[in-house]
């Protein structure tokens, strides 16, 4: 559990909300509740986060990804509740966080590493946008094989059984931009 300010900033997480996101009280203290959630999952959570703001709503309960420290995305439930202050303004929210007990059999790959080559990158950037083997090919000036070669390095460097998988799992652990098309992968994973 938390308690956010009006403008949604951290003013304090109980213990096991510190360990979900991998940090202590005071690291979380004064940072933007945005700044712990997956990309994906941040414009849903700030029209509900207006609903509270503007007292449209007392409280709501809602999927999300959260982000660890150590770059390991988790998902869970998020409930957030107004509390008013005496003169019926917003004074703070309560957020409580639970996260999903079941681990999926292959957790997402940690987003700390660099994982990609430039050419993986580009390679993966096709895969996501659904361009073909051979489209891919021509633009990147290899062969159908090379490409082939790439994305089957992908596929076990991911765990991945197929291309739609491999995408997936590239979003879930934050390797690809979310809310862009063309997505592109973060420089961050690329070597």
């Amino acid at each position: 559990m938390a308690t956010l300010a009006p403008d949604l900033h951290v003013v304090a997480g109980d213990e096991d909300f510190c360990r979900h996101f991998g940090a202590s009280s005071a690291e979380l203290c004064g940072r933007s509740v945005f700044d712990l959630l997956h990309p994906s999952t941040s414009s849903v959570l700030r029209e509900h986060f207006s609903r509270l703001h503007d007292g449209r709503r007392t409280r709501f309960t809602e999927r999300f990804l959260g982000c660890h420290s150590r770059g390991q995305v988790f998902s869970g439930k998020l409930t957030g509740t107004a509390i008013q202050g005496r003169s019926d303004r917003l004074s703070a929210i309560v957020v409580m966080v639970k996260p999903d007990d079941e681990r999926p059999e292959e957790a997402p790959v940690p987003t700390s590493q660099k994982l990609l080559s430039p050419l993986e990158a580009r390679i993966l950037e096709g895969v996501a946008t659904g361009a073909s083997t051979v489209q891919m090919a021509a633009k990147l000036y290899l062969s159908r094989q090379g490409v082939e070669y790439h994305v089957g390095s992908m596929l076990r460097k991911m765990k991945a059984p197929n291309r739609a998988a491999l995408v997936s799992r590239a979003y879930a652990a934050g390797m690809l931009t979310v809310g862009t098309w063309p997505a592109r992968v973060r420089p961050e994973f690329v070597k």
